[in-house]
């Protein structure tokens, strides 16, 4: 089972939609032993989950502000493990992934997780193309 193996450590930014982490945080890819693992930076800026208002109405409070969403954030940002370029849909899949490690002790988890995985596989191309573009401008 893969596993979160750091604590998310934040703090809200003046503006109150945005968050920097003020530790690192790790998520090891497939199983707790992997060798893939993403390590989140310290300083990273996050808006934990971009749920259209339209969506977030259907989905609890816990599932905007957990481990998962700066996760993808960061895979969105880096596009990128241990310096090995990945898919978009990787960067997804490992977002439902941890999304099934983070929400499996609540009652509604893996059908929050299934409608979180497929907005994003819907809707999540624009960020995804504007981070690349921004990244490959640097």
């Amino acid at each position: 089972m893969s596993s979160f193996t750091t604590p998310l450590v934040v703090s809200p930014l003046p503006d109150g939609r945005r968050w920097r982490l003020y530790l690192a945080f790790v998520y090891h890819v497939g199983d707790r032993w992997s060798r893939d693992v993403i390590c989140v930076p310290r300083g990273f800026i996050t808006d934990f989950a971009s749920i259209p208002k339209v969506i977030f109405w259907l989905l609890p409070w816990w599932a905007k502000f957990s481990k998962p969403s700066p996760l993808h954030d960061w895979l969105y940002t880096a596009q990128q493990i241990q310096g090995k370029p990945i898919t978009r849909r990787k960067a997804d899949d490992i977002f439902y992934e941890a999304m099934l490690i983070a929400f499996r002790d609540h009652i509604s988890g893996k059908l929050v997780a299934f409608i979180e995985y497929w907005a994003v596989r819907l809707f999540g191309w624009p960020a995804w193309h504007f981070r690349k573009e921004v990244r490959d401008q640097q």
